[in-house]
């Protein structure tokens, strides 16, 4: 089957590349980058040299002064009949370009934001800007397998979950679905490598910013928390922290024991977490605290909880890698099922050490 990536230069676009070269049921034939049209892939990014020599990135999106981003029409040309489009630009960018694309492909990936919502309302409020596509909106399948697995398969539109939502979610929806937690006052903190911030150069993000450092940054307003939100069917309070790594997130997640939960300890909610997923070929149950180093390259991730009865609150923690399964693995996983391909197929288990 033929692929395309849209906005392929990115590090999510970069990393779609670096997991299709070893996919043996997607072939890359088309990739956009908007910056870099013309130039081959290789050159760009050297890592990729070896798998894809000759590639060149065709024209992306034309950004018209004062308006709207524009899809390119050779652009648009260049994926007809392709049998998968993966988009892997900025946020608000995809929603302009889907309704061209829709129907010429024959299946979308978004990585972005742009469609995971279900509620356009919530656009303006925490991205800035009224929904450019609301209409698409209902029938953009949410990219989060292990937790909404049946709405992908034959979806001709899928958005993948967020990095952080993926971690919070993956380490929270067991116990809520179990009724082991409040689904209010949940609290969850995150931290993220700088690679979550994109390839572009930005003062915040130069080596001697970032190094030695740990920030905290969004407080009370991230545009996570509703996508978490949304995931969890609970209120949420969260907050992302910015750490000096390229790869990687590890989320702290808090819940406080329902009633109904009673007495149950750490070994009844560790349960719950085997229940949900020791059948997920990505997702390890531990009982060690999961480390970012471990998920480094993989489309893993790592879970463990515990019930302190002491303060009376439940701690599960969940570490990723915000490339693979917080990006490109997981759009990947997502279009293997939508497509009826085993979800495994293409994917790392297993990460990089050291």
């Amino acid at each position: 089957m033929k692929a395309g990536i849209i906005g392929a230069s990115g590090y999510t676009g970069v990393e779609l590349l670096r997991l299709l070269a070893g996919h043996p049921a997607l072939e890359v034939a088309v990739v956009t980058a908007f910056s870099h049209a013309g130039e081959q892939v290789g050159v760009h990014t050297p890592s990729l040299a070896a798998s894809y020599p000759g590639l060149v990135y065709e024209p992306g999106l034309v950004h018209e002064l004062g308006g709207p981003a524009a899809p390119v029409d050779s652009a648009l040309d260049a994926m007809d009949g392709l049998d998968v489009v993966f988009c892997a630009l900025p946020h608000g960018e995809s929603q302009r370009l889907v309704p061209a694309l829709s129907g010429r492909v024959g299946l979308i990936v978004d990585l972005a934001a742009d469609f995971r919502l279900h509620d356009a309302a919530l656009y303006p409020a925490w991205y800035g800007e009224e929904h450019a596509a609301p209409e698409f909106l209902a029938q953009a399948a949410f990219g989060l397998p292990e937790l909404f697995r049946p709405g992908l398969a034959g979806a001709s539109l899928v958005a993948a979950a967020g990095c952080y939502p993926t971690a919070a979610g993956l380490a929270l929806a067991p116990l809520l679905r179990a009724g082991l937690v409040e689904p209010s006052g949940i609290v969850v903190d995150a931290a993220s490598g700088v690679s979550g911030a994109g390839r572009g150069a930005r003062e915040s993000l130069h080596f001697g910013t970032v190094d030695e450092d740990f920030t905290a940054y969004g407080l009370l307003s991230h545009r996570h928390t509703p996508e978490m939100e949304q995931i969890l069917s609970a209120q949420v309070l969260f907050t992302p922290h910015l750490a000096p790594m390229v790869r990687g997130i590890l989320a702290t997640c808090y819940a406080r024991p329902t009633a109904a939960a009673g007495t149950a300890g750490t070994a009844e909610v560790m349960a719950v977490l085997h229940e949900a997923y020791d059948d997920e070929p990505f997702v390890v149950v531990t009982d060690a605290p999961p480390s970012t180093k471990a998920t480094a390259g993989s489309n893993c991730a790592h879970v463990t909880a515990r019930v302190d009865v002491r303060t009376g609150w439940a701690l599960v923690l969940c570490a990723l890698d915000n490339l693979v399964k917080g990006a490109s693995g997981q759009a990947i996983q997502c279009a293997n099922a939508a497509l009826g391909l085993p979800e495994t197929t293409g994917l790392p288990l297993a990460g990089v050490y050291p």
